[in-house]
């Protein structure tokens, strides 16, 4: 996948997902990473900056693994962020599909007049 598209949405994905649980961030990585190929340094100052901005809080949790790990939990600025974020991409998302149906139609339409002038 194009690395412009994936900066412009991983920030709304990770919003997205520690809206719907708390998360640490490798396990953050893991969600996302499973449906998009994202690098490990991708995720981290994403949510070092939300923190920053006041969009996540964070927890320290022990693990039977090792350390104890930092959480990421949602806060309420950060659930606007959220909403704002996928109402915008839901509106350009609906807007780029009806520019690419307009070409997808045109394409159809020059193809049937090129059959209609070979018969």
């Amino acid at each position: 996948m194009n690395t412009q598209f994936k900066k412009g949405i991983l920030e709304m994905c990770v919003l997205s997902l520690v809206r719907q649980r708390d998360y640490y961030g490798y396990e953050l990585l893991e969600a996302i990473s499973s449906e998009i190929e994202i690098s490990e340094g991708s995720i981290y100052p994403i949510l070092r900056r939300l923190t920053k901005e006041n969009y996540f809080e964070t927890y320290l949790k022990e693990s039977n693994e090792g350390p104890p790990r930092k959480y990421y939990r949602i806060t309420k600025s950060g659930k606007e962020a959220s909403e704002k974020l996928l109402s915008e991409w839901k509106q350009f998302k609906k807007s780029i599909e009806n520019l690419l149906e307009q070409e997808i139609g045109e394409k159809e339409n020059n193809e049937q007049h090129k059959l209609t002038k070979l018969y």
